[in-house]
């Protein structure tokens, strides 16, 4: 299928053809007939892509303030391959759109195939042929409205959701200041309230345009008419609502608001405009100024958006998707015309000559919809199914590992191409000899476009049973999120295929178990977690010069693992467990590494009220009367080093200083790393090759199986330990 795509590092805009999404659980699988082109919006992301490194930079400070935090944390050269990663990658365009429901994912019941709905989001509601829509971010057409219409409704959303905020009552006066897209919406919305609408913009045309659509006047900001008409229609009070519409750099929005608003009124931020406010102004009349957040309460919620859990009706009236079907029952009632507003509908295959167009301001345009072509003739046959389990050949006995020649190289497939898949891994790959980058799968189709595209994978797809069921593959890559781990492990070790899953391996004991059942059921145990730090070159420097130990040895590890940002997936702790869950097995299985053993026991508390704050001191015990004590903390400070490490035993010392400085102490003499390295080296590099090696030559996998289970083990006996607060016996030690 083809969607509308941009770089951001360069500013090409493409249609590019990318894999069909898969319809997941919860969603549905929408074909689109019109998407909308937020002017306002769309554009300045085009025009950001436009600009110089240092142009970007300056437009978007929160990012720049975020790079510099992970160049502390993680290094620059990690930190680069980050950043350029991302802007070096095709993004998505679009957020509103109307379409026929071509599949029903599980769970899915208020919506049938033939369906026409309205969907929102900036990840599901995008400028492509198809799209997975989520339950609470699509809501069916009435009867009657036209798809055009209907494409509206997540730009409607948000010109009602600032509607709302503003509170307006009959008899009303309210001021719009910028007459757009969202302008213009917000005009007809509060003139079907009752309230009677001056506007302001300096385009005339639109000026027009809105008055014809209800409002009882417009004018030029600088011209005297716009505040002759508030003094007319307020008697000189001021207007009881301002709703910011604009967007620019000029701080005239905010200034006009102040002097037209009448005392105690309101002023809402529905655009992105300059927000200087002067302090006397807003002081002496006392206006409460409101931002009004997108299409209404659940935006930025995953558990709303993703999981569909609704906010019940008595405690939150107006969430996105309720907003989004009042705005197309008003539409089909004729309470609100949007197709005066509609300035060129454009061929889908046209999409790039018209975003330049609106770039170059050749097209002059309120409303801009693409028209897409009639469903092809052939069926849906080649979309992912949702979860089918792949029909494989299991191996009773064993799964064969033969050695192949150097010249045959080993084929991959990755599932998952997020961050760190695009910037740990795949880069030391990408450039590795001896191995063939076969396949991506991904559930969103633009993210296997973008590693087909950067790293020279042959194909990329959403369908992840094509790829087990290829017999060509040698091995897999699990990089997904966290909650799917074991079941896509599970999968591919039934499948035959040597797998390489990132941590974690498995978030439940019954998750560990179906592991460990499918390794039985198959003979196949070629399994790799991505427990990397064991094969840092730095600490496996400072091992060798420690020497071997004889008696009991002690580590202690502290992880500054900081604090997250708001929305981070990380924090969906009822699907993706826990962060040291997802996290802990690294700093448990390098001090089982340092140790050679495996824990026996495990005792983990935190301060008493803070479970969720991440703060967790664990405590693991060992054979012989070796003991390692972890401190996992997310409220140290920001530019404190993000992992430090001490091993003592038999009177020596090893100390590794965040994987840029280590130290080996006896009572004779020391050694201390003789330069630093360039860059944070973490493991990833050796760990991939010696991966790569045993999957080449059948040999045993890096770790072995047993070590990875009991460290999955020691990990998950945090929580209990954690709940029960009681020392943890573990089953499994070697």
């Amino acid at each position: 299928m083809k969607q509308v795509v941009q770089n951001y590092k360069s500013g090409e805009l493409a249609l590019l053809d990318v894999p069909v999404p898969g319809c997941k659980p919860g969603g549905v699988l929408v074909r689109s007939a019109y998407s909308l082109i937020s002017t306002g919006t769309e554009l300045m992301k085009v025009s950001e892509a436009g600009m110089s490194m240092l142009g970007k930079a300056r437009s978007r400070p929160d990012q720049v303030a975020k790079v510099v935090q992970s160049v502390a944390t993680n290094g620059v050269g990690a930190t680069y391959r980050k950043v350029m990663g991302k802007l070096d990658s095709y993004t998505p365009l679009g957020y509103s759109l109307c379409g026929v429901v071509e599949r029903v994912g599980s769970g899915i019941d208020d919506v049938k195939v033939g369906d026409l709905v309205a969907c929102a989001g900036n990840e599901h509601a995008l400028h492509a042929e198809l799209n997975w829509v989520p339950k609470n971010l699509y809501a069916r057409v009435p009867d009657g409205l036209a798809p055009r219409h209907a494409a509206f409704g997540t730009v409607g959303s948000i010109a009602m959701q600032g509607v709302r905020r503003g509170e307006p009552q009959l008899g009303d006066v309210a001021l719009v200041i910028g007459l757009g897209l969202i302008g213009q919406l917000v005009v007809q919305l509060l003139a079907a309230s009752g309230v009677r609408v001056v506007g302001v913009d300096p385009d005339p045309v639109r000026c027009e345009l809105a008055e014809r659509l209800g409002a009882a006047a417009c004018g030029d900001p600088a011209s005297a008419a716009v505040e002759n008409s508030v003094a007319e229609l307020t008697g000189g009070h001021g207007v009881d609502q301002v709703y910011l519409a604009a967007g620019g750099g000029s701080n005239q929005p905010v200034e006009l608001a102040a002097r037209l608003c009448r005392d105690r009124g309101r002023v809402v931020d529905i655009g992105k405009c300059r927000l200087d406010l002067p302090w006397n102004a807003y002081y002496e009349k006392e206006l409460d100024v409101r931002f009004s957040r997108s299409y209404g309460p659940g935006r930025y919620d995953p558990e709303y958006e993703l999981e569909g859990r609704d906010y019940p009706i008595g405690y939150v009236r107006w969430t996105e998707r309720r907003n989004l079907a009042c705005f197309l029952d008003l539409l089909a009632r004729g309470r609100v015309d949007v197709e005066p507003l509609v300035s060129r509908i454009a061929d889908f295959d046209d999409a790039v000559e018209t975003y330049q167009r609106l770039k170059d301001g050749d097209l002059k345009a309120v409303a801009v919809l693409f028209r897409y072509p009639d469903r092809p003739d052939r069926a849906a046959e080649t979309e992912a199914p949702a979860v089918a389990m792949p029909a494989v050949t299991r191996a009773g006995g064993g799964v064969s590992a033969p050695a192949r020649s150097a010249k045959v190289p080993v084929r991959l497939a990755f599932a998952g191409a997020g961050n760190y898949a695009t910037s740990m891994l795949l880069p030391h790959l990408a450039r590795r000899d001896g191995v063939e980058l076969s396949t991506v799968v991904t559930t969103t189709a633009l993210s296997a476009a973008n590693a087909k595209r950067k790293f020279g994978f042959a194909e990329a797809t959403t369908d992840l049973d094509a790829v087990l069921g290829d017999p060509s593959i040698d091995a897999v890559f699990v990089v997904t999120r966290h909650s799917s781990h074991a079941e896509l492990t599970q999968r591919a070790l039934l499948a035959g295929k040597a797998v390489f899953v990132e941590k974690p391996l498995a978030l439940t004991e019954d998750e560990l178990v179906c592991v460990l059942a499918a390794v039985e059921e198959s003979g196949n145990d070629r399994l790799q977690v991505g427990f990397n730090r064991r094969f840092a070159p730095l600490l496996n420097e400072a091992r060798k010069r420690f020497g071997a130990r004889t008696g009991p040895g002690h580590v202690r590890y502290l992880v500054n693992a900081g604090r997250l940002d708001h929305g981070s997936w990380y924090l969906q702790q009822g699907t993706e467990g826990s962060r040291f869950a997802g996290e802990g097995g690294h700093f448990i299985d390098t001090a089982s590494w340092l140790l050679e053993a495996d824990p026996v026991s495990v005792y983990a508390l935190t301060t008493p009220g803070n479970e969720d704050s991440g703060d967790i001191q664990v405590v693991l015990r060992y054979p012989g009367g070796s003991t390692a004590t972890i401190s996992y903390v997310t409220t140290g400070p920001a530019g404190f080093p993000k992992e430090t490490l001490d091993l003592v035993a038999d009177g020596r010392a090893l100390r590794l200083d965040d994987f840029v400085r280590a130290a080996v102490y006896d009572g004779r003499k020391r050694w201390i790393s003789s330069r630093l390295p360039k860059a944070r080296d973490k493991g990833q590099h050796a760990e991939l090759d010696a991966f790569i090696e045993a999957v080449r030559t059948g040999g045993p996998m890096p770790v072995p199986l047993e070590s990875l289970v009991a460290t999955t083990a020691a990990t998950l006996a945090v929580q209990t330990g954690l709940a029960g607060g009681a020392p943890v016996t573990l089953a499994r030690a070697r």
